[in-house]
């Protein structure tokens, strides 16, 4: 916008993560805000309101928000652009043998994204790609996202994918939406999202749980560092770090209990009644959910992931010499392969399946049933199917939705301005008015109304949450 009142500032730590702009721009009534790393062109937002004094009052609210945190005046352009944190880690070849791998799909870049339920298995890498295929290992679909996935998590019906540009994803519809924006400081290592609620583990070892209104709930700074295990239940967040596991209290993060593992965690796994973090010490540490039982499954090398069959009853990791290991639920080990194709920085158990996704790109499917894993201990391995994408564009993120002229069986959302922020609220008889919708920020427009494809209530009350596509109405 031309003719506004600019206030740009930066914040960047020699010996730290953080190296973001924020921009805020007031023209009139307008309040134009853009933030994101230094060198990009980052990420913009315009909120209107109703005068220019409380357009100029929310600005010097923003404002004053990023200066407490750090942020300065500085000079657009005098700093050079900063590469994000990857992953460094280093893969060795297994001399196991080799794991019963039913298909392989070469996503085209390291790996650290996976989800599988019933019908899609989701890889993301860090080009930014994301994929879906079917169980058996068919491409049927792909998203490009703007910059390296870190992770892909599932929250009941929602599918997301957080990002090195500090976003959170929602790829449950048929157009990827930014969900979440991650405070410009914070450098996301992994995340895991509860009924709405976000946890962020970062790169410094500290933990921030973000509400579905994108509002911080509590930040917390562990004992220890690179925290990479995050995850979420009713009660609370289970944080892995360099000194082990914390679990936090979800509503207020008060530390209930603190579990050192020996060594530093590198990614987590929880079932009902426990948490399961991959260490640098070579083992998988079992944590009971109250912090009192503990176990440990010994491995041969650092532990990059893990996950279990249902309720523990097998307990699967890979190392960093592109092994795989089966233990039973006591400690006991089953048995060691090799996976052919990298070490797994990710994986996850499906109806006897395991499914990793690997140093070198890959996304594999591997069958664990007794059957395969004693075949395979004998040398007898199944025809690995090479599945290649068929040409497809990618569906890119946007922030424009399509507009019809009727909602017909849809539900209507109305967004309104509520003092310097942008709600929403159902429309539609039957719902509660007073309630909430999470709904993308990046295309509210106050006194806009929408179409959704339906709502559905939050598991503990008090805000709804959009199912499907979005359009436009009017």
């Amino acid at each position: 916008m031309s003719g506004g009142v600019t206030t740009y500032l930066e914040l960047s730590e020699d010996s730290g993560s953080a190296h973001k702009f924020y921009e805020v721009i007031v023209t009139g009534t307008q309040v134009s805000i853009r933030y994101g790393r230094i060198g990009d062109s980052g990420q913009a937002k315009v909120s209107s309101f109703a005068t220019e004094a409380k357009a100029q009052a929310a600005a010097a609210k923003k404002i004053g928000e990023k200066v407490r945190k750090g942020y300065a005046p500085a000079v657009m352009g005098a700093r050079a652009s900063r590469s994000v944190t990857r992953r460094a880690i280093v893969s060795q070849r297994s001399t196991a043998k080799s794991a019963p791998v039913l298909w392989s799909f070469d996503s085209g870049a390291a790996a650290f994204g996976v989800f599988v339920d019933e019908n899609r298995c989701w890889v993301g890498n860090e080009n930014g790609d994301v994929f879906t295929l079917t169980p058996g290992g068919e491409v049927t679909g792909r998203f490009r996202l703007p910059d390296g996935v870190k992770c892909i998590v599932a929250d009941d019906f929602w599918i997301y994918a957080g990002c090195d540009d500090g976003r959170v994803y929602d790829l449950s519809g048929k157009v990827p939406r930014a969900a979440y924006d991650i405070a410009t400081n914070v450098d996301i290592y992994w995340l895991d999202i509860h009924d709405g609620t976000l946890g962020v583990s970062d790169c410094e070892g500290g933990l921030t749980v973000i509400d579905h209104e994108e509002e911080s709930l509590w930040t917390r700074r562990s004992s220890g560092n690179s925290g990479w295990m995050v995850r979420i239940d009713d009660s609370g967040v289970y944080h892995g770090h360099s000194n082990g596991v914390t679990k936090y209290d979800l509503t207020t993060g008060n530390n209930q209990w603190q579990v050192r593992t020996g060594g530093g965690v590198l990614f987590g796994w929880q079932e009902s009644d426990a948490v399961y973090a991959g260490t640098s010490h070579n083992q998988v540490r079992m944590v009971s959910k109250d912090g009192q039982a503990d176990r440990a499954y010994q491995c041969d090398a650092a532990v990059f992931s893990c996950a279990t069959s249902p309720d523990g009853r097998y307990v699967f990791a890979g190392d960093n010499y592109s092994s795989v290991y089966c233990f039973d639920s006591a400690g006991t080990r089953v048995w060691k392969l090799g996976t052919g194709c990298g070490s797994a920085y990710s994986m996850q158990y499906h109806d006897e399946k395991l499914y990793l996704v690997t140093t070198n790109g890959t996304l594999a499917c591997l069958d664990v049933s007794e059957s395969a894993i004693h075949d395979a201990e004998q040398g007898v391995l199944p025809q690995t199917m090479s599945v290649k994408a068929p040409q497809m564009s990618a569906v890119i993120p946007s922030t424009t939705v399509e507009s019809v002229a009727e909602a017909g069986d849809g539900i209507v959302v109305e967004c309104v301005q509520d003092g310097v922020n942008l709600r929403v609220h159902v429309v539609t008889p039957g719902y509660q008015s007073g309630w909430n919708v999470q709904f993308p920020r990046d295309i509210r427009q106050a006194g806009m109304r929408y179409v959704v494809d339906s709502v559905s209530e939050s598991a503990r009350g008090g805000f709804y949450r959009v199912r499907g596509d979005i359009r436009r109405l009017g």
